[in-house]
């Protein structure tokens, strides 16, 4: 599932459940030697706060089990929630010093971190990984962008199916799956974190999701675990398109 658990013990990146996804993900064994030697593992508790908005980096890195969230707090102390740090996910942007947002652990979290200015190094001698962050900067600008229609035109269902099915996508895209047969993951994120991200009231959000369990369009076990026996209802219930839509 997206948030089980992964050993900070195993510093072997042939192990790491990410390595397919993450931004090392076309390294030969000597680029992979040589991020080994800049590399260290971290782990926050859920509730934990990884950066503050406008704190200095000295590090970037990759989620490799658990779930972050960006947050932006205004002036007068409000706060919006902005996205989501899913497995695989990059924290950081080389060549800037600080963070735009807050980054919190919304459950345990551990994170593959690399020394910033050697990792920034890397990147000029090894196009490997500037070629990866560069997909993966433009995969995140069109997810942005599409959730732009989510929050600004789509109804409360579809808002709901539409974050279930992007997490379900790259639930199975992490353990390799197809999305043909039915997908079980565990929900992420509570309620009341849904309802913040999607810009609903909590109320709204227990309403719709348990609509979506009276239809058929979900399965559920407690709250958390979910079963979607069908992925293509699924997207037909979120507005998207045969081929999934937004990105994951």
């Amino acid at each position: 599932m997206l948030q089980e658990a992964f050993s900070i013990g195993s510093h072997d990146c042939g192990d790491c459940p990410i390595r397919h996804r993450a931004v090392c993900a076309r390294c030969e064994a000597d680029e992979l030697e040589l991020l080994e030697e800049i590399k260290y593992y971290r782990s926050f508790e859920a509730g934990q706060t990884v950066i503050w908005s406008g704190d200095k980096m000295d590090f970037v890195g990759s989620v490799v089990s658990g779930i972050a969230t960006l947050t932006q707090t205004m002036e007068d102390g409000r706060t919006q929630m902005v996205g989501l740090l899913l497995p695989s996910d990059f924290v950081g942007r080389p060549g800037r010093q600080g963070s735009a947002y807050d980054v919190v652990a919304t459950t345990d979290l551990v994170m593959c971190c690399f020394r910033k200015k050697p990792f920034e190094q890397m990147m000029e001698t090894t196009p490997h990984i500037a070629q990866r962050l560069l997909q993966m900067t433009l995969d995140e600008l069109d997810a942005a962008r599409e959730w732009m229609l989510v929050l600004g035109r789509k109804t409360a269902r579809e808002k709901i199916a539409s974050l279930l099915a992007i997490i379900a996508r790259r639930d199975a895209t992490l353990h390799l799956r197809g999305t043909d047969g039915p997908l079980v993951f565990d929900l992420p994120l509570t309620r009341e974190a849904m309802a913040d991200y999607l810009g609903l009231t909590l109320e709204t959000v227990s309403r719709q999701v348990s609509a979506l369990k009276r239809d058929g369009v979900i399965e559920l076990q407690g709250k958390r675990h979910v079963t979607i026996p069908d992925f293509g209802r699924l997207l037909e219930e979120a507005g998207d398109d045969s081929d999934g839509g937004m990105l994951a």
